[in-house]
């Protein structure tokens, strides 16, 4: 098993985003799971007197288990506060339950097995699989995703950046062939389409625990000004290597491109975005696997649930409000005229899936908290070094990829292990084993301590600065390293 030479960043710094997340935004992000249950058990208990006797009690016994899960996270809450030890994950019938405990038992030997002495990446990960335990170990509540309401919000409020890019992406069927030829127009438009996908990241429900209305919209941005005035804050930048792996894979059969996904809603869509754009106007790319979390993950990770329901509500005519179509539009681009934009694009997709063009790495049925081998790795406390021990299924997978797309914050932690790196190691040995076994692009949003890839001078003036410019959002890095034969 590979070690860094550097260790874990936890909660000893008091001025690292690692504090400041066990402090502030791990007891918020608590809260709200509270208070989704609450609001469902009372929309339960709104409903009991219309309700048969028979139906009354099924929706008693669910009440029941609402309030005893409230119970339960609330303990959380307290012992966190309190630095207490982290209890064992109960068996519940869903994987990993022995991977979790068995660290828990090394780190305690260790005497780093309370709320502040854990390492910060363990300690995320199991909140939310101690988390997911709560609900497992219930009759009623298995399938309840307490951060869905959350994830749909923040989606319908996008509406704006959807219609823009359903309608850029029309406009893109009319060049569509001269495209395919022209591979300096191509170039142009793969980049919008990086930066899309970087700063959708941007969308990030664990983050945003203050954020309005219009905060949002404004970090979905996505025309080209905002493009070229971001461009100066990717602190390494390798797209052009990116592309040229890209075209070099003309003429192979069944390339393929793999995203493993991060958020769910606007993220997502701008990953579809993109998929459409290499599956659809470039003749690079034939297929596009995308790789979810099983359970509820980091607040708004995409589960299978979540990639089923997406075009679905991409669809619907009731989804986004009248009242959010873009008001800047051009003339030409009427309210009726987007979502007309908006449906081809969204049915397209749905062909693609169903031709398996696209497609997700486990079944699209799956329910939240089935097992599969190629997938419960992601949801595991390991850094991405040792895929090939501990998921030797899922490493052969990624072998057969063209291109393998890490999205977000924490795919990045997990890729350089969350230690404490000088900002200047190459993002080769940051990533230990896994460097050229594959090709991989990492599209980070900055939103955690650890950074790598960053020239010394760079970093030491960020730094000197005084802004947080590790976990603020504003700083992102594109990564690229080539598979090795």
């Amino acid at each position: 098993m590979f070690e860094a030479p550097y260790p874990p960043w936890d909660f000893t710094e008091r001025n690292s985003f690692a504090f400041e997340t066990v402090i502030k935004r791990w007891p918020i992000i608590l809260t709200g799971i509270i208070d989704n249950i609450y609001c469902r058990n009372h929309d339960f208990g709104v409903s009991l007197p219309s309700k048969s006797p028979e139906e009354a009690a099924v929706i008693e016994e669910q009440i029941a288990e609402g309030k005893k899960i409230i119970n339960q996270v609330g303990q959380i809450k307290y012992d966190m506060a309190r630095d207490r030890a982290l209890p064992q994950i109960p068996e519940d019938g869903e994987a990993l339950v022995d991977v979790y405990n068995a660290e828990l038992d090394r780190l305690a030997e260790k005497k780093q097995n309370t709320w502040l002495t854990v390492p910060w990446l363990y300690s995320e990960c199991y909140l939310y699989r101690l988390v997911r335990s709560f609900f497992v170990q219930t009759k009623y509540w298995k399938d309840h995703d307490p951060f869905l309401q959350q994830k749909e919000a923040t989606f319908q409020k996008s509406s704006k950046a959807i219609f823009a890019l359903a309608t850029t992406m029309y406009e893109l069927e009319g060049d569509k062939e001269s495209l395919a030829s022209d591979s300096d127009n191509l170039k142009v438009i793969f980049k919008e389409m990086i930066q899309m996908c970087l700063w959708g990241n941007a969308t990030d429900l664990s983050m945003l625990t203050h954020l309005s209305h219009e905060d949002i919209q404004h970090l979905q941005t996505v025309g080209k000004d905002a493009q070229a005035a971001r461009a100066q804050y990717i602190l390494r930048d390798e797209q052009e290597k990116v592309w040229s792996h890209l075209t070099s894979l003309t003429g192979k059969k069944d390339s393929r491109v793999d995203f493993v996904l991060d958020n769910a809603g606007f993220e997502l869509f701008t990953d579809f975005v993109f998929a459409d754009f290499l599956v659809t106007y470039t003749p690079y790319v034939s297929k596009v696997v995308f790789h979810p979390k099983l359970i509820p993950w980091f607040v708004s990770d995409v589960t299978p649930p979540d990639f089923k329901s997406t075009t679905a509500s991409l669809l619907s005519p009731t989804f986004f409000p009248e009242e959010n179509t873009p008001a800047d539009a051009p003339a030409a681009t009427t309210s009726k005229e987007s979502r007309e934009h908006l449906y081809t694009m969204v049915k397209r997709w749905e062909s693609y899936i169903q031709s398996g063009v696209f497609s997700l790495s486990v079944p699209i049925d799956y329910p939240l908290g089935a097992s599969d081998v190629k997938a419960n790795f992601w949801t595991s406390p390991y850094p991405y070094w040792n895929m090939e021990e501990l998921a030797p299924e899922l490493f052969a997978d990624l072998r057969e990829s063209s291109l393998v797309v890490l999205k977000g914050d924490l795919n990045f932690r997990k890729l350089t292990g969350d230690v404490q790196w000088p900002p200047s190691t190459p993002f080769e040995t940051a990533i230990g084993p896994i460097a050229g076994k594959f090709p991989i692009l990492s599209l980070r949003t900055n939103k955690a301590d650890v950074i790598v890839a960053v020239d010394d001078d760079v970093a030491k003036k960020l730094d000197e600065s005084g802004e947080k410019w590790r976990y603020n959002g504003k700083y992102a890095v594109v990564l690229f390293q080539p598979k090795v034969n």
